[in-house]
């Protein structure tokens, strides 16, 4: 049926355009003007990844550098709905937070007045399709070069040269109706008229999804005296409200936190609106009293429509920025998580599609995820030695914690992987092939090593939920000698579950890589000791053939645990987070070092 629908829309209009070559002008200028922006923001992402984080974390640390980064942004990309884009993908990545996002957003609706000027001030005054043809030329000449810098500059190019020439094809359409049609008969007046415009403002936004479409639209409508310079200014206090659908549909694939700047970016564009909605007639007596300052001239209503629709966009800025953090807050309390055990314990927390927009945040996404199957996992290991990872966190001696949990703790680890690991692990791999399949070789290398590192965990998963079930047998034997072995077990691993935490949570990079190196050693080390053990054991004839088999495949359990989670230490908690990993890996660490940092770090020795 929809196709239906869309296939009768375009027989409708094919004969009205055929009829109406004025008309036809207008939709092809509009068309035209469409792909010369999405051609814009195509040249533009070509130079977004491999320069964020850090960068936009720092330029954006404070509300105001957040609104003048938006301003710059959109000014460079003539597209509000790209600098949402952006910001909700930067904030589903964990980039930024709500209140960036919303700075970002206010500073957007600022540069998307500087497309206004120029249009009102040179586009309707010059041949402007003069320009557009060189634009157009060179433009493909660079999109067909190898380089990514290169396309990235045709693309921004062709984007322009298509946009200056939508815009001279809508001139010449309206222009053509003055001798044909008089637009103007339909204006309403009064209040009623701003209403019925605005509301016409917006819908053409939606459908277009372009404020810069749509205020092009209106303002070449207006120099061709169409539409009557009141009815122009509630239609773009309509495009302000109808442009907060591109970060609506944005924030559709996004996580909760995207979903809360859409929302945002809703409610300060459509409040802004409504609230100038009523005061119309005085912003037009106060723009002809202030228009001569800025060597406006009485008659010319493409710059008063220009000066006006800056004149929303500041006071939109100066009347939310003190509330931003007011605004989130109540955001907040709108947006609450569901917590249920399908949806917010065994599913993703981070994974999105707003985040496969830009390599920097498919990355981020990517490392946070799988932080998250490694706590999953983390538990189950933990109680899959009959303990918890409160116990493990504590600051409680090793030996306290088996004499305190001396008693077999039974879990399903097959129903646990179901329900808290295999959805999580899938959807971190799709995740991980996408973006690779997506951005250039380069960059798909950082993907690599997080998704190995995701194999790893569910590795170490496999190794814990096979020494289990010997596990769970032999800590309820009346061999002291094999349980002991088993015990010794659990203490090596909690140890190398206690040291996995503290890496995860200090942040700083070098007790980081020193606590790292001692997990390296750890696990070497008893992987020989597990051994000598085990043959002094089976001479004395102090363990059955059976427990020494037994105790042979899970020792060598054991150590797997201990490599795959040291692998996954490396890469999640020092290798992601480090810019010269190789001079890391460089240093040595003696045993006295490695001695004190774990007693310096440790709440109480863990011996």
């Amino acid at each position: 049926m929809k196709r239906l629908f869309l296939f009768i829309v375009i027989i409708a209009l094919s004969f009205t355009f055929f009829y109406n070559q004025n008309l036809l002008s207008i939709a092809a200028g509009v068309a035209i003007f469409l792909f010369g922006m999405k051609s814009l923001e195509e040249g533009f992402r070509f130079f977004v990844g491999g320069l964020l984080d850090k960068f936009l974390k720092k330029i954006t640390d404070s509300l105001y550098k957040s609104i003048l980064f938006g301003t710059v942004i959109t000014t460079l990309m003539q597209s509000s709905g790209l600098a949402a884009v952006i910001a909700i993908s930067f904030i589903s990545a964990g980039l930024i937070s709500v209140a960036q996002g919303v700075g970002i957003i206010l500073g957007g609706n600022i540069g998307t007045t500087t497309g206004a000027w120029l249009i009102a001030g040179l586009g309707l005054k010059i041949s402007i399709a003069t320009y557009a043809l060189p634009m157009l030329v060179f433009g493909m000449l660079f999109i067909f070069q190898e380089s990514k810098r290169l396309k990235g500059i045709g693309y921004a190019l062709a984007g322009l040269g298509f946009s200056f020439l939508g815009i001279a094809y809508m001139k010449e359409g309206f222009d053509a109706f003055k001798a044909t049609i008089d637009l103007t008969q339909y204006s309403a007046d009064g209040f009623t008229g701003i209403i019925l415009f605005a509301i016409i403002g917006a819908v053409m936004t939606i459908v277009m999804q372009s404020s810069h479409a749509s205020l092009v639209l209106i303002l070449t409508a207006l120099s061709a005296s169409q539409i009557t310079y009141e009815n122009a200014i509630a239609l773009t206090i309509g495009a302000n409200i109808g442009t907060t659908i591109t970060a609506i549909l944005g924030a559709l694939g996004a996580g909760m936190e995207g979903k809360k700047l859409a929302a945002a970016h809703f409610l300060i564009n459509t409040l802004t609106g409504v609230l100038l909605i009523g005061f119309v007639p005085q912003f037009i007596h106060f723009i002809d009293h202030t228009a001569p300052f800025f060597g406006i001239s009485e008659q010319d209503y493409t710059l008063k429509l220009a000066l006006y629709h800056t004149y929303f966009n500041l006071f939109c800025v100066l009347l939310f920025a003190p509330l931003v953090h007011h605004l989130v807050s109540l955001l907040n309390y709108f947006f609450q998580p569901k917590i249920t055990a399908e949806n917010a314990i065994d599913d993703v927390l981070f994974i999105n599609d707003a985040a496969l927009d830009f390599p920097d945040t498919a990355q981020a996404t990517l490392l946070k995820e799988t932080k998250h199957l490694y706590n999953n996992v983390y538990d189950i290991i933990a109680q899959g030695l009959s303990v918890t990872k409160e116990d493990i966190s504590s600051g409680m001696e090793i030996e306290d914690i088996l004499k305190r949990r001396d008693q077999a703790l039974h879990v399903n680890m097959d129903d646990y992987y179901e329900r808290r690991i295999k959805e999580i692990y899938g959807k971190i791999i799709t995740f991980a092939i996408v973006a690779q399949g997506k951005f250039s070789d380069v960059t798909t290398q950082q993907f690599i090593p997080i998704k190995n590192a995701t194999i790893d965990i569910v590795e170490a998963f496999k190794a814990a939920k096979h020494m289990q079930k010997n596990m769970l047998r032999y800590l309820e034997s009346d061999n002291e000698y094999i349980k002991n072995e088993y015990n010794h077990i659990r203490k090596t691993l909690i140890k190398h579950l206690r040291t996995m935490q503290m890496i995860f949570n200090t942040s700083e990079e070098d007790v980081a890589v020193l606590l790292l190196s001692k997990l390296q050693l750890d696990a070497q080390n008893y992987d020989i000791a597990a051994n000598k053990s085990l043959d002094n054991l089976i001479r004395t004839n102090k363990i059955t053939y059976t427990m020494a088999t037994s105790l042979m495949n899970d020792t060598s359990y054991a150590y797997t645990i201990a490599s795959e989670l040291s692998k996954v230490a490396h890469t999640l908690f020092v290798h992601a987070t480090s810019e010269s990993t190789e001079g890391r890996e460089a240093l040595i660490l003696n045993e006295a070092e490695i001695s004190d940092l774990t007693h310096a770090s440790s709440p109480r020795s863990t011996s």
